[in-house]
């Protein structure tokens, strides 16, 4: 009896050894993406404005680098804050752990190299080499094609540059601060965008590069189950009240199967960047949907959206709306 309680006791002792081992392992030599490309990308005007588009009504890099002013029912913008980062998900928002939006203008990435944000963009892996957590979904835009990817690094590099304190150290919960060292993928191939004129591969484009599956799908243990994509059902807290995503498959009962192109561009374009505020009009009038941003998305690709949108699989999946 002595041998099998020494025996069980030398086996937890090991079996710990090896955690801490793997755990020392994963955290001190990950990420290993190798290093980021020595590239140097032309700040052409083609290109700035090109990825003022992207980073400010597709991406969304502004919309999560910038304060969002939350007295207002659609949390547009503060003018002053464009890309100066500084909100703060937590327990509190139902992520585990706590993480700051950093700064991303050039005052924070005047000492990064076109390369260094690229791989960060892509890989999830910042200029000191530690990884990102996918808040920012840097997975959906490994798929974009490099000169978009280009484009968004010239935008980003001129912009106003806005002086901020360091940011909060991000605190992850265990085991998530472990496993997000495991997280970045080195991107051996760049997509190419497709032709507009192809609508359902060039919807399916854009979606991806707007990251709507993010959102507008639940994720279970990190993944997303097909049974769930885009049929919403996502929970956002601002403050006391939650908001659910939407279900956007073609569910004709729980989705937009009965919606029209045109009806889908109309529920943008009531939300204009001007009004700053939700217009009364539209299907939905308070959200924490940034309407007012992707007010700014060209008719040919919401309507491309829409065009693969019709093409997933309808889920019938009722979201009750507060």
């Amino acid at each position: 009896m002595k041998k099998i309680t020494k025996w069980v006791a030398y086996s937890i002792i090991a079996l710990v050894l090896i955690a801490i081992i793997v755990s020392s392992y994963i955290v001190l030599a990950l990420p290993n993406v190798g290093k980021p490309e020595d590239i140097k990308i032309a700040l052409t005007p083609q290109r700035i404005a090109r990825g003022a588009y992207l980073a400010n009504h597709v991406d969304m890099c502004m919309d999560c680098h910038s304060e969002r002013d939350w007295s207002k029912p659609i949390g547009p913008i503060a003018a002053d804050k464009l890309g100066a980062g500084g909100d703060i998900f937590d327990a509190g928002d139902g992520y585990p752990g706590t993480v700051q939006i950093p700064n991303i203008t050039p005052y924070k990435l005047k000492s990064w190299t076109d390369g260094e944000i690229l791989r960060a963009l892509t890989e999830g892996v910042r200029k000191d080499g530690s990884a990102i957590f996918p808040l920012m979904p840097w997975p959906n835009f490994a798929k974009m094609s490099r000169e978009d990817l280009y484009s968004v690094i010239a935008y980003l590099r001129s912009i106003k540059p806005i002086a901020t304190p360091p940011y909060q150290a991000r605190k992850l919960d265990f085991p998530l601060n472990v496993l997000v060292h495991t997280m970045p993928q080195k991107v051996t191939a760049f997509e190419q965008k497709p032709s507009p004129a192809d609508t359902v591969k060039y919807g399916a484009y854009i979606i991806n590069a707007a990251a709507c599956d993010g959102c507008h799908s639940q994720h279970i243990h990190g993944a997303i189950p097909p049974e769930l994509e885009f049929a919403g059902g996502v929970e956002f807290k601002i403050g006391t009240k939650t908001f659910l995503s939407a279900n956007i498959t073609p569910d004709k009962n729980t989705g937009i199967g009965n919606w029209t192109s045109q009806e889908f561009v109309q529920l943008f374009k009531l939300h204009t960047d001007s009004a700053r505020a939700a217009n009364p009009n539209a299907k939905i009038a308070t959200s924490v949907m940034p309407f007012y941003d992707y007010s700014g998305m060209t008719e040919t690709d919401l309507k491309a959206i829409y065009a693969y949108l019709r093409t997933v699989k309808p889920v019938h999946n009722k979201v009750a709306s507060e």
